[in-house]
This record gives structure tokens, sequence and C-alpha cells, in this order.
């Protein structure tokens, strides 16, 4: 029997409520923790809220940042006291002229942290921070990182999308820890990441040979995301669950089909979550005038988040690209058809069980539309297959084991 591990889950910031990394760093380690493991979190705000279940195989330590993303406080000016430590210091100047040093800095800080507490653990494993400090930490015991998909990806449409020579240069500058993350990617001996699409366009943009990868498809919660046969359906009731401005999320693609299929039917589309104030999504809407159809949910907690998935009759993923898709798996577990793009590693999640359309076509995605709304049988065998999908191939002890396994061989290879 092998022996159980010890591994230090490192994550520099995980929002338990949006992204997937943040999920992905809450499920992982419980999985891991199932299995047997002794899993250290050490994060960044905000808390990832790990619910350790009475699972005493799962600490966390919150590393004290600046937390200048904090969108309660945001870009708050630090005081002098706070200034006076190097590492807060460069990550304020670095923030003051428009960077994103938080990758970079959070890896100095666990460097640091794990220097004056002299803990060591089997394996280190990254999640995308790929920071200097990260890479310092290799030569001392073994160390693996999942890249989630390439942040190039992310820069390039940000770049795409708009016309202000400005706004592309804060692009430019926003980005610029991708640098960094390429020059450590290259030096790991292996990598994780969560689906084939990924694996592929993470070796092309950062020039890393494929065969240094390993493909870790992640699990679906069908705790928190399950069917409701007690909700009734309401006809015509479309939901998305990405609100952002993001030009990568395609929610504006998205407007444009509703546009077009309200002048065949009457539809209403839920957005879970808010749109950013006087943003673009909020002046689209305005512009294409479907504000009467389109309803916001701000934050809302899981226990809605399940009933509102249950209330609609089909749910759409627009994204231009994603190196996994969890929207596409939950509403699946929810047993709701989808429509999804072919966007990075949608495809992968959806199988044959969602319809597909390309990314960025809005014409496209409102004849996918409609042609679901008129045809009760298809959305029915959708929504059946895609539950059954996730069921069989998307649980979070499956990920856990692959997982395991990796960390056996990075570690055996180290030694």
């Amino acid at each position: 029997m092998n022996s159980s591990l010890k591994i230090g889950l490192i994550s520099y910031r995980s929002n338990p409520h949006c992204g997937g990394q943040g999920v992905y760093v809450r499920h992982l380690s419980h999985a891991l923790a199932d299995l047997g493991h002794d899993i250290e979190v050490i994060a960044g705000p905000p808390d990832p809220l790990l619910n350790n279940r009475l699972n005493h195989n799962v600490t966390l330590t919150m590393l004290k940042t600046l937390d200048l993303y904090n969108p309660e406080d945001l870009f708050r000016t630090p005081g002098l006291n706070e200034l006076s430590d190097l590492i807060n210091l460069i990550e304020w100047l670095d923030v003051s002229t428009m960077g994103y040093p938080e990758p970079m800095t959070f890896g100095m800080r666990v460097e640091r942290h794990l220097k004056k507490t002299k803990k060591r653990y089997d394996i280190i494993h990254d999640n995308q921070s790929l920071s200097y400090g990260i890479l310092s930490l290799a030569k001392k015991m073994p160390v693996t990182a999942t890249i989630h998909h390439p942040m190039t990806v992310d820069r390039r449409l940000a770049i795409q999308n708009t016309r202000s020579f400005l706004k592309k240069v804060k692009a430019l500058r926003w980005y610029s820890f991708i640098s960094m993350q390429k020059r450590v990617a290259k030096k790991l001996s292996c990598i994780i990441t969560v689906s084939e699409s990924s694996k592929k366009d993470i070796a092309k943009e950062f020039n890393i040979p494929e065969s240094k990868f390993k493909t870790i498809p992640i699990g679906i919660d069908t705790n928190n995301f399950y069917p409701i046969e007690t909700i009734r359906k309401q006809p015509d009731r479309i939901i998305v669950t990405n609100s952002a401005d993001t030009p990568l999320k395609g929610l504006y693609h998205l407007l444009f089909a509703i546009k077009g299929v309200l002048k065949i039917r009457p539809v209403k589309l839920v957005v879970i979550g808010s749109p950013k104030k006087n943003g673009g999504i909020e002046n689209l809407i305005k512009k294409l005038q479907i504000g009467q159809t389109i309803k916001f949910t701000g934050r809302i907690d899981q226990n809605q988040f399940v009933k509102e998935y249950a209330k609609s009759s089909i749910a759409v993923v627009p994204s231009l690209y994603e190196g996994f898709g969890l929207p596409v798996g939950e509403a699946m577990a929810c047993r709701i058809p989808v429509i999804c793009t072919t966007g990075g590693a949608l495809p992968e999640v959806a199988g044959d069980a969602a319809k597909l359309v390309a990314p960025a076509n809005a014409k496209a995605m409102e004849n996918a539309i409609l042609e679901l709304l008129d045809d009760p049988s298809q959305r029915e065998t959708l929504a059946q297959k895609g539950y059954q999908r996730v069921l069989k191939e998307f649980t979070w002890e499956k990920t856990a084991i692959r997982t395991v396994e990796a960390y056996r061989e990075i570690i055996n290879d180290y030694h």
C-alpha cells in the first residue's frame, strides 16, 4: 500500500465564488484528503472557504498580503508601516504603474514563510502563480504546477477587443507577469493541466514540449450542482453564469444572439452576477434595447444558484476560450440542456451532450437557441446525456487519484 503524502498546495488568489482556480483548490484539497493524504493549503485573500467537513487532513494557512484587489477596498493606499516591508513595496509600486504583481509577490511570500517555518513537504503543488519564489523552492523539494489555460490568450483577446490605444497599453502592462510565468513553467519538470486543448495551447504559447504535461480533467461538484425535479421549468428562460465584461467570456455575442431571438419569440435571459457599472455589457444592453428581457441576479448563494438552473429551459456558455469549462459541467450536473461554443476545451467537457457553435458567432448561437426552444425532445435528450456524462467522467475522486499518480512520478524523478 502506498504511503500518504504531505502536500503543500499553493494558491495566490482563489476566489471560491467565481473562477475555476478557487473551485479547483477547494475540491482538490478535499478529494486528496479523502484519499488519506495530508494537505496544507497556503493561500492569499480571499479566504478559499475550504469547509473542511471535519476533515482533519486539510489545513489552511492564510498569508498576509496587501490585498489590493479586494472589491470592498479596491487599490487602497497602504500605510507607511506596510510599505516598510520590501515585498509590499514592490507590489505597491508595480500596481501603481498598472501592473499585476500578485503572482510574483505571493511566490516571494510563500518562500519567506517556508524559510521561516522550516516546513517541508513531499511535494509542492502550485496553482498557476508560476512565480520565481515557487521555482526557488524547486531546488529544495519536488514542485509541480497546474496551468489551467495560457494567459497569453486572455492578453491577446483583451488587446484585440479594444480600439483605444491607451487600453491596449494597459492590457500589455496588466499582463506583464506572463513573461515570468513562461520562464518558470519552462524550468518545471512536469506541469499538470486540465484538458488536452489546454495542453496543446500552453505547449505552443509557452514553447514547452507536450511530453512535460499531465492532463488531468477536473471534477464537477455534484453535491452543490444537481437536478431539482420539484421546480417547474419556465418556458423560454435561458441562463448564463457569466456576467463578466471581459471579452474572453463572450457575453457580448450572446446579447446580440438574444436580440435576434427576440425578433421571433419572447425569451428571458437570466445572468448570474452583476455587470460592471457603465461597462461594456450595460452599454450594449442599452444600445440593443433589450434591458426588459435581461435579469441580473447579483451575488446569490449556492442554494439559489441551483434553483435558477432548475427554472431554466437552456443554459448557454458563450466563452471565446476556456481551459476547461466548469459552467458546462455544472449545467449538465443540474440536468439542463447546454449550448456552448467550441472555444478551447469546451468540446472536451461537452462531448456529444451539448449543442456546439463557433465562438464569437452570434447568428449561430441565435439559431441554436431557437432550434432547442422549438424542440422539447432534443432538450430532454441533451439534458439526460449531459447529466450521465458528468456522473461518469467528471468526479473529484477520479481527479485526485490521477493527481496523486502524477505526484508520485514527479517525486521519484526528483530523487
